[in-house]
Parts: C-alpha cells; structure tokens; sequence
C-alpha cells in the first residue's frame, strides 16, 4: 500500500512559511484548494518540497507539480531529481511534457501544428554576433530578450536602439551559458493585457486577464502586475484548447497566456505545464474538475 495517492509539489520557501506575505499566502491557499478538492473525492494527499531528502518517493502513487518556483534557478540540481523521481513514482504532468515545456523552442512545435505564436528568434550558445548585429538581421527596433530556460521575468529586458549597447555584455555573458529568445516588443500587452485561460482535462474552466503596472511590461504580480477575472471569447477559449491538443501529449492541467499580436493576431504567449499559477481562488470549481481529472487515473490503474 501506498501512503499517499497523490503528493502536491512546492519548494522550501512555501512549505512553512516563517514569514507570510500576501504574496505566500495566495500559494498556500492555491495548493489548499488542489489539495481540498482531492481529499473530497477520498484520496490521500501529502505536500512536501520537490527537494525533500527525507521523503520516500516510492511511497506515493502521483506527484503534482505545483509550486516548485525555484526550480529555473537551480535546473542542474531539478534535472539531475526529475530524472530519478521519475523512476519512483508517476509525474503530473509526466516527466516527457515537462522536459518538453522547460525549453521555450516548445513554441516551435506548437507552430509546426498550426498554433500562431509571437514572432520568435531563438539564439543558441553557438552565436557570435553581438545584439545589435542580431537586431539588424531581424530588423527589430524594440524586442524583448529573454532565456529560454526561465520563469518569474528572469533576466528579460526590453531593448531598444536607445539602450541596446548597454545590454551587449548582459548578452555576451547569458547567450554562452544558455540559449535566448528574441521577440519583437508587443505593444498590445501593454495596451490590452495578456490573457491567461486555464485547461484542465483538456477542457477550459476559467481565465484571467493580467495588466503590466504603468511604465512596465512585465505582467507578472512580482513586478507590480494586477489581476482580474476574464470572461473569454468562445474564438479564445477553442484556440487555448487547440494549444493543448498540440501538446507533445495531453496534459492534465494546463495555463495558456495569449494576447494580440501586433499584427492584430491573437497569439501564444507561454503555454505553462510545470508549475503555473492557475487561479483557483478566483474559481475553485477548476480545482474539483482537476482532482476529478486524478481520480480517473488512479481508478484506471
């Protein structure tokens, strides 16, 4: 016997808070809500940092991914665990769409399928030309440079003709350790928001629209980014469903950020499968239809 059906995944820092900000708690009462819906339907559930050594991986039937926001900062160490973890026991979402969603050249696949995402230039560690020479060669005035390994805004700037020999050494030092994505600034993020329609089962429950404070582009709440609820067109709704249906294989749960492109376009922003924030505090009903979607395939085995 297994002592748990399922484990919900964090990091260190939202184990046990010391310290609870608001910020902390949102992530509290999220993988409160995931783990709520599960213990309704009668499961064992258990939460513990991805990292834990003391826990016994074998002892638990799925793992959630769910929090594990530190896991971009130290990919080396997480790669080196999914690999053995995944020997253990098995991964929501599996450890193939997890690989296969860390690396934004994922956006390629989607393209391939069909699915309109930004325009999007990826550079790999192999480059020598400089930011400006890359630049030219795409003839971008104002884009946007970010890893392609990343997750919370992480070394992304906005660059433009006015500032981009001041990024030429943060490039130089980034594009020989990883590689990058160049994307052409878009302007209707600012203007109008990124929508973010979560999937669960492959099916939509609900959606959010997130707004970069003023004088920022970044959408992200770490960087001073508002959310409220989003009541999204059906034209919305089927093509986040068709993102997931193009996925290397069907996820369980899902977060798909879109937003008009500037050629008025509605386009793929990330397709999030490892750990996105999924608002179910602003709909706890998705919560329920995801842990139904567990129950499946614990009933299955």
């Amino acid at each position: 016997m297994k002592n748990y059906d399922v484990v919900i995944l964090t990091d260190k820092d939202h184990v046990q808070p010391k310290e609870i900000t608001v910020y902390k708690q949102n992530v509290l009462d999220e993988d409160n809500y995931v783990k709520n819906a599960l213990e309704k339907l009668n499961l064992k559930v258990g939460r513990f940092s991805w990292d834990d050594t003391t826990f016994d991986w074998t002892t638990t039937k799925y793992v959630l991914f769910r929090s594990t926001w530190d896991y971009f900062n130290r990919y080396a160490e997480f790669s080196i665990w999914l690999n053995k973890i995944s020997k253990q026991t098995t991964l929501l979402n599996s450890e193939k769409t997890i690989r296969w969603n860390i690396d934004k050249h994922y956006l390629l696949d989607l393209q391939k399928k069909g699915i309109h995402i930004c325009e999007s230039y990826f550079i790999e560690t192999s480059e020598i030309k400089s930011l400006q020479e890359l630049a030219t060669d795409y003839e971008l005035t104002e884009f946007v440079l970010k890893p392609c390994i990343s997750g919370g805004g992480r070394h992304t700037y906005k660059i433009n003709q006015n500032n981009i020999l001041k990024y030429e050494a943060v490039f130089s030092e980034l594009i020989a350790k990883e590689a990058m994505i160049i994307q052409p600034f878009q302007h209707n993020i600012v203007t109008k928001g990124e929508i973010s329609l979560m999937v669960m089962n492959g099916k939509f429950t609900h959606a959010v629209l997130k707004i970069a404070k003023k004088g920022d582009f970044r959408v992200q709440d770490d960087f001073g980014g508002t959310v409220s609820d989003y009541s999204p067109s059906q034209i919305e709704i089927d093509f986040a469903e068709s993102a997931i249906k193009a996925c290397k294989e069907l996820p369980i749960y899902a977060r798909v950020d879109v937003f008009t492109d500037n050629n008025g376009k509605l386009a793929i922003a990330e397709l999030e499968l490892i750990e996105p924030e999924l608002w179910f505090r602003n709909n706890s009903k998705a919560a329920d239809e995801l842990a139904k979607g567990i129950k499946l395939l614990i009933n299955e085995e």
